[in-house]
Protein backbone atom coordinates (compact mmCIF):
# COMPACT_ATOMS: atom_id res chain seq x y z
CA UNK A 1 0.00 0.00 0.00
CA UNK A 2 2.73 2.17 0.77
CA UNK A 3 3.64 2.63 -3.10
CA UNK A 4 -0.42 3.11 -3.56
CA UNK A 5 -1.48 7.01 -3.70
CA UNK A 6 -4.19 7.87 -1.06
CA UNK A 7 -6.76 8.15 -1.35
CA UNK A 8 -7.20 5.71 -4.37
CA UNK A 9 -10.07 3.84 -5.95
CA UNK A 10 -8.13 0.52 -6.89
CA UNK A 11 -9.17 -1.84 -9.37
CA UNK A 12 -8.47 -5.28 -9.40
CA UNK A 13 -7.68 -6.87 -12.47
CA UNK A 14 -8.42 -10.40 -11.61
CA UNK A 15 -12.03 -9.97 -9.48
CA UNK A 16 -13.09 -7.55 -13.00
CA UNK A 17 -12.31 -10.26 -15.51
CA UNK A 18 -13.68 -12.93 -13.09
CA UNK A 19 -17.24 -10.95 -13.25
CA UNK A 20 -16.84 -10.15 -16.73
CA UNK A 21 -16.33 -14.02 -17.90
CA UNK A 22 -19.58 -15.21 -16.37
CA UNK A 23 -21.54 -12.32 -18.14
CA UNK A 24 -19.52 -13.83 -21.23
CA UNK A 25 -21.24 -17.55 -19.94
CA UNK A 26 -24.85 -15.93 -20.02
CA UNK A 27 -24.28 -13.89 -23.04
CA UNK A 28 -23.15 -17.64 -25.00
CA UNK A 29 -25.33 -20.17 -23.74
CA UNK A 30 -28.35 -17.28 -23.99
CA UNK A 31 -27.58 -16.32 -26.97
CA UNK A 32 -27.99 -12.58 -26.36
CA UNK A 33 -25.93 -9.84 -26.77
CA UNK A 34 -24.98 -8.43 -23.96
CA UNK A 35 -23.75 -4.62 -23.56
CA UNK A 36 -21.93 -2.97 -20.94
CA UNK A 37 -23.57 0.51 -19.12
CA UNK A 38 -21.19 3.20 -19.12
CA UNK A 39 -22.95 5.07 -16.58
CA UNK A 40 -22.39 2.64 -13.66
CA UNK A 41 -18.55 1.71 -14.83
CA UNK A 42 -16.80 4.15 -17.73
CA UNK A 43 -13.04 3.44 -16.88
CA UNK A 44 -11.51 3.11 -20.79
CA UNK A 45 -8.36 2.09 -19.92
CA UNK A 46 -10.12 -1.31 -18.86
CA UNK A 47 -12.05 -1.36 -21.94
CA UNK A 48 -9.61 -3.64 -24.05
CA UNK A 49 -10.57 -6.59 -20.99
CA UNK A 50 -14.09 -5.42 -21.06
CA UNK A 51 -14.31 -5.62 -25.07
CA UNK A 52 -13.06 -9.37 -25.14
CA UNK A 53 -16.10 -10.25 -23.05
CA UNK A 54 -18.77 -7.85 -24.02
CA UNK A 55 -20.23 -6.96 -26.99
CA UNK A 56 -20.44 -2.82 -26.59
CA UNK A 57 -21.47 -0.53 -24.34
CA UNK A 58 -24.63 1.75 -24.33
CA UNK A 59 -24.23 5.06 -24.04
CA UNK A 60 -26.44 7.91 -22.24
CA UNK A 61 -25.23 11.04 -23.48
CA UNK A 62 -23.06 12.58 -25.70
CA UNK A 63 -19.43 12.46 -23.87
CA UNK A 64 -20.59 8.66 -23.39
CA UNK A 65 -20.95 7.78 -26.91
CA UNK A 66 -17.89 9.53 -27.62
CA UNK A 67 -16.20 7.42 -24.92
CA UNK A 68 -17.12 4.17 -26.52
CA UNK A 69 -15.94 5.28 -30.02
CA UNK A 70 -12.91 6.78 -29.47
CA UNK A 71 -11.52 4.29 -26.50
CA UNK A 72 -13.46 1.37 -27.50
CA UNK A 73 -13.72 1.29 -30.83
CA UNK A 74 -17.15 0.73 -31.07
CA UNK A 75 -20.31 2.59 -32.13
CA UNK A 76 -22.48 3.11 -28.78
CA UNK A 77 -26.06 2.28 -28.58
CA UNK A 78 -27.78 5.16 -27.71
CA UNK A 79 -30.65 5.20 -24.44
CA UNK A 80 -31.12 9.29 -23.37
CA UNK A 81 -34.06 10.42 -21.48
CA UNK A 82 -33.51 13.65 -23.67
CA UNK A 83 -31.65 14.43 -26.93
CA UNK A 84 -30.43 17.73 -27.79
CA UNK A 85 -30.35 18.80 -31.38
CA UNK A 86 -26.66 20.43 -31.17
CA UNK A 87 -25.44 17.14 -29.42
CA UNK A 88 -27.73 14.74 -31.85
CA UNK A 89 -25.88 15.93 -34.84
CA UNK A 90 -22.72 14.60 -33.16
CA UNK A 91 -23.96 11.50 -32.29
CA UNK A 92 -25.40 9.94 -35.16
CA UNK A 93 -22.12 9.11 -36.51
CA UNK A 94 -20.43 7.34 -33.73
CA UNK A 95 -23.99 5.15 -32.88
CA UNK A 96 -25.46 2.35 -33.78
CA UNK A 97 -28.99 2.41 -32.78
CA UNK A 98 -30.70 4.86 -30.68
CA UNK A 99 -33.55 4.41 -28.80
CA UNK A 100 -36.02 7.45 -27.77
CA UNK A 101 -37.56 8.13 -24.60
CA UNK A 102 -40.98 9.38 -25.83
CA UNK A 103 -42.88 9.64 -29.38
CA UNK A 104 -42.31 13.42 -29.80
CA UNK A 105 -38.30 13.35 -29.58
CA UNK A 106 -38.98 10.04 -32.01
CA UNK A 107 -40.88 12.69 -34.36
CA UNK A 108 -38.82 15.44 -34.05
CA UNK A 109 -35.93 13.90 -34.97
CA UNK A 110 -37.06 10.61 -37.28
CA UNK A 111 -35.83 12.21 -40.65
CA UNK A 112 -32.50 12.95 -38.97
CA UNK A 113 -31.42 9.63 -37.22
CA UNK A 114 -32.39 7.85 -40.18
CA UNK A 115 -29.37 5.43 -40.68
CA UNK A 116 -29.64 4.22 -37.30
CA UNK A 117 -31.53 1.27 -35.53
CA UNK A 118 -34.61 3.23 -34.09
CA UNK A 119 -36.16 1.91 -30.78
CA UNK A 120 -38.31 3.55 -28.37
CA UNK A 121 -38.49 3.28 -24.75
CA UNK A 122 -41.76 1.62 -22.96
CA UNK A 123 -42.85 1.64 -19.39
CA UNK A 124 -44.54 -1.54 -18.63
CA UNK A 125 -46.13 0.14 -14.96
CA UNK A 126 -44.01 -3.16 -13.09
CA UNK A 127 -41.09 -2.87 -11.10
CA UNK A 128 -40.00 -4.04 -7.83
CA UNK A 129 -36.91 -1.32 -6.81
CA UNK A 130 -37.76 -0.52 -3.51
CA UNK A 131 -35.51 2.98 -3.54
CA UNK A 132 -38.03 5.32 -5.56
CA UNK A 133 -35.33 6.98 -6.63
CA UNK A 134 -33.64 4.64 -8.48
CA UNK A 135 -37.23 3.04 -9.29
CA UNK A 136 -37.81 3.59 -13.44
CA UNK A 137 -41.10 2.80 -13.17
CA UNK A 138 -42.71 4.45 -10.18
CA UNK A 139 -45.97 6.10 -10.54
CA UNK A 140 -45.00 9.38 -11.91
CA UNK A 141 -41.44 8.19 -14.24
CA UNK A 142 -40.50 10.28 -16.83
CA UNK A 143 -39.13 7.42 -18.23
CA UNK A 144 -40.47 5.54 -21.23
CA UNK A 145 -43.92 5.19 -22.61
CA UNK A 146 -46.73 3.45 -21.02
CA UNK A 147 -48.84 1.16 -23.10
CA UNK A 148 -51.83 3.49 -23.27
CA UNK A 149 -49.52 5.78 -25.48
CA UNK A 150 -48.28 3.83 -27.84
CA UNK A 151 -50.32 3.22 -30.71
CA UNK A 152 -51.63 0.13 -32.34
CA UNK A 153 -49.53 0.22 -34.59
CA UNK A 154 -46.01 1.30 -34.47
CA UNK A 155 -44.23 3.29 -37.07
CA UNK A 156 -42.58 1.31 -40.06
CA UNK A 157 -39.33 2.64 -39.50
CA UNK A 158 -39.14 1.83 -35.18
CA UNK A 159 -37.37 -1.58 -34.97
CA UNK A 160 -36.64 -2.08 -31.54
CA UNK A 161 -38.17 -1.75 -27.89
CA UNK A 162 -36.12 -0.82 -24.94
CA UNK A 163 -37.41 -1.81 -21.55
CA UNK A 164 -35.64 -1.05 -18.26
CA UNK A 165 -37.14 -2.04 -14.77
CA UNK A 166 -34.46 -3.47 -12.76
CA UNK A 167 -31.74 -1.57 -10.31
CA UNK A 168 -29.28 -4.18 -8.60
CA UNK A 169 -31.98 -7.42 -8.82
CA UNK A 170 -31.96 -10.78 -9.77
CA UNK A 171 -33.13 -13.48 -11.64
CA UNK A 172 -36.36 -13.78 -10.68
CA UNK A 173 -37.42 -10.27 -10.21
CA UNK A 174 -36.48 -9.77 -13.82
CA UNK A 175 -39.18 -13.30 -15.00
CA UNK A 176 -41.89 -11.51 -13.09
CA UNK A 177 -41.02 -8.27 -14.58
CA UNK A 178 -40.98 -10.13 -18.18
CA UNK A 179 -44.17 -12.09 -17.61
CA UNK A 180 -45.49 -8.50 -16.92
CA UNK A 181 -44.02 -7.36 -20.32
CA UNK A 182 -44.99 -10.15 -22.54
CA UNK A 183 -48.79 -9.59 -21.12
CA UNK A 184 -48.89 -5.97 -22.38
CA UNK A 185 -46.89 -5.62 -25.03
CA UNK A 186 -46.65 -9.26 -26.75
CA UNK A 187 -48.21 -7.78 -29.82
CA UNK A 188 -45.55 -5.17 -30.51
CA UNK A 189 -42.91 -7.43 -29.28
CA UNK A 190 -44.11 -9.57 -32.58
CA UNK A 191 -43.45 -6.74 -35.53
CA UNK A 192 -40.06 -5.70 -34.35
CA UNK A 193 -36.68 -7.02 -35.13
CA UNK A 194 -34.61 -6.27 -31.33
CA UNK A 195 -35.64 -5.80 -27.99
CA UNK A 196 -33.25 -4.46 -25.25
CA UNK A 197 -33.78 -5.55 -21.24
CA UNK A 198 -31.56 -2.57 -20.21
CA UNK A 199 -29.85 -2.97 -17.38
CA UNK A 200 -30.02 -4.15 -13.07
CA UNK A 201 -29.22 -7.61 -14.14
CA UNK A 202 -26.91 -8.20 -11.06
CA UNK A 203 -25.82 -11.12 -12.65
CA UNK A 204 -22.26 -11.22 -10.72
CA UNK A 205 -23.51 -11.23 -7.41
CA UNK A 206 -22.82 -14.26 -5.38
CA UNK A 207 -26.26 -15.27 -4.47
CA UNK A 208 -27.74 -14.60 -8.23
CA UNK A 209 -29.14 -17.63 -9.98
CA UNK A 210 -27.06 -17.69 -13.48
CA UNK A 211 -28.39 -20.89 -14.63
CA UNK A 212 -32.09 -19.67 -13.91
CA UNK A 213 -31.34 -16.33 -15.74
CA UNK A 214 -30.05 -18.18 -19.04
CA UNK A 215 -32.88 -20.46 -18.90
CA UNK A 216 -35.30 -17.70 -18.67
CA UNK A 217 -34.03 -15.51 -21.75
CA UNK A 218 -33.54 -18.92 -23.42
CA UNK A 219 -37.37 -18.88 -23.02
CA UNK A 220 -38.07 -15.69 -24.45
CA UNK A 221 -36.17 -16.42 -27.45
CA UNK A 222 -38.06 -19.67 -28.08
CA UNK A 223 -41.21 -17.30 -27.72
CA UNK A 224 -39.79 -14.90 -29.78
CA UNK A 225 -37.03 -16.51 -32.01
CA UNK A 226 -37.11 -13.30 -33.95
CA UNK A 227 -35.56 -10.89 -32.00
CA UNK A 228 -32.52 -9.91 -31.41
CA UNK A 229 -32.07 -9.79 -27.44
CA UNK A 230 -30.27 -7.11 -25.69
CA UNK A 231 -28.71 -6.45 -21.82
CA UNK A 232 -26.72 -3.83 -20.47
CA UNK A 233 -26.07 -4.54 -17.24
CA UNK A 234 -23.85 -1.51 -15.12
CA UNK A 235 -23.11 -2.68 -11.75
CA UNK A 236 -22.73 -6.17 -12.43
CA UNK A 237 -19.29 -5.44 -14.56
CA UNK A 238 -17.35 -4.06 -11.42
CA UNK A 239 -19.37 -5.56 -8.74
CA UNK A 240 -16.43 -6.05 -6.14
CA UNK A 241 -14.21 -5.41 -8.37
CA UNK A 242 -12.13 -3.25 -6.14
CA UNK A 243 -11.88 -0.55 -3.19
CA UNK A 244 -11.41 2.85 -1.78
CA UNK A 245 -8.12 3.27 -0.17
CA UNK A 246 -8.64 6.30 2.64
CA UNK A 247 -6.29 7.31 5.43
CA UNK A 248 -7.54 8.63 8.87
CA UNK A 249 -6.18 12.22 9.54
CA UNK A 250 -7.94 13.05 12.72
CA UNK A 251 -10.24 11.64 15.50
CA UNK A 252 -12.88 13.08 17.42
CA UNK A 253 -14.24 11.72 20.48
CA UNK A 254 -17.40 12.28 21.86
CA UNK A 255 -18.24 9.76 25.22
CA UNK A 256 -17.88 5.93 23.71
CA UNK A 257 -17.95 7.08 19.97
CA UNK A 258 -15.28 8.36 18.01
CA UNK A 259 -15.31 9.96 14.41
CA UNK A 260 -12.58 9.24 12.04
CA UNK A 261 -11.75 12.20 9.84
CA UNK A 262 -10.51 11.00 6.60
CA UNK A 263 -8.80 11.95 3.75
CA UNK A 264 -12.01 11.64 1.06
CA UNK A 265 -15.32 12.20 1.03
CA UNK A 266 -18.42 10.20 1.64
CA UNK A 267 -20.50 12.82 -0.16
CA UNK A 268 -18.16 13.63 -3.11
CA UNK A 269 -16.42 10.13 -3.44
CA UNK A 270 -19.24 7.30 -2.28
CA UNK A 271 -22.58 9.40 -3.45
CA UNK A 272 -24.89 6.66 -3.72
CA UNK A 273 -24.09 5.52 0.24
CA UNK A 274 -26.24 8.57 1.03
CA UNK A 275 -28.13 8.50 -1.96
CA UNK A 276 -29.29 4.88 -1.73
CA UNK A 277 -28.80 4.82 1.13
CA UNK A 278 -26.88 1.78 2.19
CA UNK A 279 -23.99 1.44 4.84
CA UNK A 280 -20.70 0.68 2.47
CA UNK A 281 -18.60 -2.04 4.13
CA UNK A 282 -14.67 -1.24 5.67
CA UNK A 283 -12.06 -4.01 6.04
CA UNK A 284 -11.80 -5.14 9.39
CA UNK A 285 -15.34 -4.09 10.80
CA UNK A 286 -18.35 -5.23 11.64
CA UNK A 287 -21.81 -4.70 12.68
CA UNK A 288 -22.06 -2.38 16.27
CA UNK A 289 -23.28 -4.99 19.40
CA UNK A 290 -24.98 -3.22 22.02
CA UNK A 291 -22.33 -4.64 24.54
CA UNK A 292 -19.32 -2.68 22.20
CA UNK A 293 -17.63 0.39 24.78
CA UNK A 294 -15.86 2.19 21.44
CA UNK A 295 -17.93 2.69 18.34
CA UNK A 296 -16.88 4.49 15.26
CA UNK A 297 -18.49 6.83 12.73
CA UNK A 298 -16.78 7.65 9.59
CA UNK A 299 -16.40 11.69 8.62
CA UNK A 300 -15.59 12.99 4.95
CA UNK A 301 -13.69 16.07 4.91
CA UNK A 302 -15.69 18.49 3.36
CA UNK A 303 -17.75 21.18 5.85
CA UNK A 304 -21.45 19.62 4.25
CA UNK A 305 -22.99 18.33 7.99
CA UNK A 306 -24.25 15.16 6.69
CA UNK A 307 -21.06 14.05 5.03
CA UNK A 308 -20.49 11.18 7.10
CA UNK A 309 -21.45 7.35 8.38
CA UNK A 310 -21.72 5.03 10.47
CA UNK A 311 -21.94 2.93 13.14
CA UNK A 312 -18.90 0.24 12.87
CA UNK A 313 -16.69 -1.40 15.22
CA UNK A 314 -12.94 -2.47 14.71
CA UNK A 315 -11.25 -5.28 15.31
CA UNK A 316 -8.82 -3.03 16.73
CA UNK A 317 -8.16 0.10 17.73
CA UNK A 318 -7.50 2.70 15.67
CA UNK A 319 -5.27 5.99 15.31
CA UNK A 320 -4.37 8.13 12.81
CA UNK A 321 -2.25 7.81 10.23
CA UNK A 322 -4.19 4.15 10.25
CA UNK A 323 -5.35 3.16 6.21
CA UNK A 324 -9.35 2.53 6.10
CA UNK A 325 -10.41 0.11 3.06
CA UNK A 326 -13.81 0.71 1.71
CA UNK A 327 -15.03 -2.33 -0.02
CA UNK A 328 -16.70 -2.51 -3.58
CA UNK A 329 -16.20 0.87 -4.53
CA UNK A 330 -15.80 0.51 -8.27
CA UNK A 331 -19.48 0.99 -9.33
CA UNK A 332 -21.30 4.26 -9.47
CA UNK A 333 -18.28 5.93 -7.57
CA UNK A 334 -15.64 7.26 -10.29
CA UNK A 335 -19.05 8.21 -12.36
CA UNK A 336 -20.20 9.96 -9.92
CA UNK A 337 -17.33 12.02 -8.24
CA UNK A 338 -17.58 15.87 -7.42
CA UNK A 339 -14.94 17.81 -6.98
CA UNK A 340 -17.39 19.83 -3.87
CA UNK A 341 -15.69 21.88 -1.93
CA UNK A 342 -12.79 22.33 -3.61
CA UNK A 343 -11.69 18.63 -2.34
CA UNK A 344 -9.94 15.87 -4.51
CA UNK A 345 -10.96 13.04 -6.43
CA UNK A 346 -8.81 10.26 -5.51
CA UNK A 347 -6.54 8.11 -7.80
CA UNK A 348 -7.60 5.85 -9.48
CA UNK A 349 -5.57 2.45 -10.61
CA UNK A 350 -5.75 -1.54 -11.05
CA UNK A 351 -4.27 -3.96 -9.09
CA UNK A 352 -2.50 -6.18 -12.00
CA UNK A 353 -2.95 -9.70 -12.22
CA UNK A 354 0.98 -10.50 -11.31
CA UNK A 355 0.54 -8.09 -8.43
CA UNK A 356 1.65 -5.02 -9.63
CA UNK A 357 0.00 -1.72 -9.10
CA UNK A 358 -0.83 0.72 -12.64
CA UNK A 359 -1.77 4.14 -11.79
CA UNK A 360 -4.03 5.69 -14.31
CA UNK A 361 -4.83 8.95 -13.19
CA UNK A 362 -4.09 11.18 -10.42
CA UNK A 363 -6.38 14.59 -9.85
CA UNK A 364 -5.73 18.28 -8.53
CA UNK A 365 -6.68 21.77 -8.61
CA UNK A 366 -7.08 21.77 -12.63
CA UNK A 367 -9.51 19.13 -12.64
CA UNK A 368 -11.52 21.36 -9.99
CA UNK A 369 -10.58 24.48 -11.91
CA UNK A 370 -11.88 23.22 -14.95
CA UNK A 371 -15.62 22.12 -13.52
CA UNK A 372 -16.10 25.65 -12.84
Amino acid sequence: MTSIPNPCYIIEESLLEKNLQLMNRVKRESGITLLGALKAFSNYKTFPLVLSYLDGFTASSLSEARLCFEEGGKKAHLCCPLYLENELNQMIDISSHITFNTLSQYERYKTKVSGLKIGVRLNPEYSEVGTAMYNPCAYDSRLGVTLDGVPSELPEDITGLHFHMLCENNSYTFERCLKSIEEKFATYLNKVEWVNFGGGHLMTHQEYDVNHMIEVLKGFRTRFPHLEVILEPGSAMAWRTGYLLTRIEDIIEKGNQRILMINASIANHMPDCLEMPYRPMIRDSREPMESDSIRYKIGGMTCLAGDFIGDYVFEKELKVGDDLIFEDMIHYTTVKTNTFNGVNIPSIGMLKKHGAFELFRSFGYEDFKSRL
